[in-house]
């Protein structure tokens, strides 16, 4: 197959061109924020006084708690096109294309719009360095150049995202090289194991183990870094368990299903559990942090601050860095949601078409497709919230957790993640409206 037939195929079809802008912003915006989140952290840890541990323990769990995302965001970057990659190159495989030139072919389109993203990453990175060296801690700025890194680690990340956007691709191309027919067909369908619970569960326990067993056993830099481990795993166990929870609701309401949303917006989730779940992905991180914002302004709340010293600083220091969590945290929830809301529009082009010649109204496949997205967020968001509990409940107890200031931070937060995702599927209208707009 030479290039020029290669190029023809794997380029966007008409009214699809978001299809490969989508994933280049999500790049963007997930190497920016990894720069600065990294950067920031890097200020922290040049400090080298004696009261510099406690900042540099708090910047190492803000460390995880936004890189972990901001990664699983990256790797769903690299499957906003799936489908439509899926079908093209399933087609190439159909007509004699070995599966080595399939997966180079895959590959090579995937790195060039996540270098062409990240590159706009360390672009964003450089304009917000200034800013960000603005942000004051005990009771100094931060400074532009201790938050800008250096070229080699702007390289390193810059190398990593290509390296997780190429990883990534190659591994959604399994069904492609082993069965053609079936994804050109749609016949295969993802499947989600229920040993993906167990895995996940067992993650947990170990990780509340280890919180209640290890403080006070350790070194403090050693105990930074196990309890950043868990909380990292954590994280991680969420997007392992995620999938299969949204699928054992979706039966649920399937069976229970007396109206054609209900109906069509189970079979949505059903047609691709993991699609689903990364419709809400990002809220199940931003509802994780949510018990740490909650805790962390309860415990802020408690403190008496010195009157002299770094320590006078700390109550207003961990303020700040809460504040900017969960400010980087709802960037990631609105560009998360908003590209895989708008990229499943995209790949879903054809079944809205076929639907609008059947005669479903446009109004019922949008409240399909909206009930789709919003239904699994009360169980997304109260599972990752419980999860994050059970970490932090040896660490500072239940005294801190239930507190009303702790309660309505994590109440606030959590709506607003909600908010963002409703308001996405707004936005998201007109893309459903072209479907259904007359050939």
């Amino acid at each position: 197959m030479n290039a020029r037939v290669l190029a023809l195929l794997l380029r966007p079809g008409p009214g699809q061109g978001g299809v490969i802008a989508l994933p280049a912003i999500a790049f963007a915006l997930v190497t920016a924020l990894v720069l600065t989140v990294v950067g920031g952290a890097q200020a922290f840890w040049s400090w080298t006084d004696p009261d510099a541990a406690l900042h540099q323990a708090l910047a190492a769990i803000a460390l995880v708690l936004l890189i972990v995302p901001l990664a699983s965001l990256g790797g769903a970057a690299a499957r906003l096109s799936a489908r439509r990659r899926d079908e093209r190159l399933s087609t190439l495989r159909l007509l004699g294309v070995s599966p080595a030139g399939v997966i180079g072919a895959t590959v090579l389109e995937s790195t060039l719009v996540a270098t062409a993203g990240a590159l706009a990453g360390v672009a964003g990175h450089l304009a917000l360095a200034p800013f960000i060296g603005m942000i004051s801690f005990r009771g100094e700025p931060l400074g532009a150049d201790a938050v800008l890194l250096s070229p080699l680690a702007m390289i390193g990340v810059v190398a990593g995202v290509i390296a997780l956007a190429g990883i990534s691709s190659a591994v959604g191309l399994r069904l492609v090289v082993i069965s053609p027919l079936g994804v050109r067909t749609r016949s295969a369908a993802p499947r989600v194991h229920w040993l993906r619970a167990v895995a996940a569960v067992a993650v947990i326990v170990v990780a509340f183990a280890t919180m209640q067993l290890f403080p006070g056993t350790a070194g403090f830099m050693i105990t930074i870094v196990v309890i950043a481990g868990m909380f990292a795993a954590a994280l991680a166990v969420l997007n392992l368990i995620g999938p299969w929870a949204l699928k054992v609701q979706a039966k649920g309401t399937l069976r229970r299903a007396e109206r054609p949303q209900r109906l069509l917006a189970a079979r949505l989730v059903l047609d691709s559990p993991k699609a689903a779940w990364r419709q809400v992905s990002g809220v199940a991180m931003a509802s994780f942090m949510a018990i740490f914002a909650g805790t962390g302004v309860a415990l802020v709340e408690t403190m008496s601050a010195p009157s002299t010293g770094v320590e006078a600083y700390l109550a207003s220091d961990i303020r700040t860095g809460l504040i900017i969590t969960l400010v980087a945290s709802f960037l990631m929830v609105a560009v998360s949601v908003g590209v895989n809301q708008a990229s499943g529009l995209l790949d879903q082009r054809e079944l809205h078409r076929s639907l609008h010649f059947l005669g479903v109204p446009v109004e019922t496949v949008d409240a399909a497709r909206t009930r789709a997205v919003m239904a699994p967020l009360l169980l997304t968001a109260i599972g990752s919230a419980l999860c994050a509990a059970v970490l932090v409940l040896p660490l500072i107890g239940i005294a801190l957790i239930v507190q009303p200031v702790s309660v309505l931070t994590i109440v606030a937060v959590l709506v607003v993640g909600i908010g963002i995702v409703w308001l996405s599927t707004r936005v998201t209208r007109p893309l459903l409206n072209r479907a259904f707009a007359p050939a």
